[in-house]
């Protein structure tokens, strides 16, 4: 794959081993400022040369100029498909180390370090316990603590957090862009043939905007239709609105 120029916090050594977080993002206005800052208060903490690349997919509102303003580099694709767009960042990024983290997401400086031990012991892959922030229904909750446990047991990753070599994910082919949904449990499987694949705590919160614009029937619909049809509904975006349909919370009024 291709490796771009440098950005956020990469001091320019010889030879320096060097993480890129990798952020797609769409429409992501609100969220991404303080994605942006907690990656960056996590790579700091963790002391390793990084740079941060947020994959710009056809966003309408101001995700580029915040993204720019935090001293990203950003690069702008066209296609409204979340495994080709990780691709594309993972194209443009230099780092021998991929950390794709989603816009929406907050990575907490001690599941980086974990991670990061992780890798550094053998493993090819890490994914992360997920929870949501505060306020979720108790339905919801009950769901999550279901998908920590098949990723734990399965060692799937959530899309949210992968943190991955670099060798190992090009060896693998990237995320399968055959598909609109669930490309991260097909990359988990196919890096788990390959070495260690781990699942480390503490979890990164995530966004509950989907339950408050979707609400949980929507949100499983999806998961029981690929189930039976055997993964075939997830190579169409029709079906797949809880992800392609642009839905984005509004600022709300302090």
């Amino acid at each position: 794959m291709l490796r771009g120029p440098v950005a956020v916090g990469y001091d320019g050594r010889e030879g320096a081993t060097m993480i890129s977080f990798v952020i797609p993002a769409h429409n992501e206005a609100l969220l991404i400022g303080q994605t942006l800052r907690a990656v960056v208060a996590a790579a700091e903490a963790l002391g390793e040369p990084y740079e941060v690349v947020v994959a710009n997919d056809a966003s309408t509102d101001d995700t580029r100029a915040i993204a720019e303003s935090a001293g990203t580099r950003v690069i702008d694709v066209n296609h409204r498909q979340i495994a080709a767009t990780r691709n594309a960042g993972a194209a443009a990024a230099a780092g021998d180390y991929l950390l794709f983290i989603d816009a929406d997401t907050l990575l907490p400086a001690e599941t980086l370090q974990n991670a990061w031990a992780e890798l550094q012991r053998g493993a090819v892959a890490c994914g992360a316990e997920v929870v949501f922030e505060p306020g979720i229904t108790p339905s919801t909750a009950r769901a999550l603590a279901v998908w920590n446990w098949l990723s734990r047991t399965m060692r799937w990753a959530a899309g949210a957090f992968i943190f991955v070599r670099r060798e190992a994910f090009d060896a693998v082919g990237g995320f399968d862009a055959r598909y609109y949904a669930g490309e991260e449990i097909f990359l988990s499987e196919k890096l788990g043939l390959k070495g260690v694949f781990a699942i480390v705590r503490p979890p990164v919160i995530t966004s509950a905007r989907k339950e408050r614009t979707h609400g949980l029937v929507e949100q499983l619909a999806p998961i029981f239709r690929a189930a039976l049809t055997f993964s075939y509904s997830l190579r169409r975006r029709d079906g797949l609105d809880l992800w392609y349909d642009g839905q984005r919370e509004q600022p709300t009024d302090a």
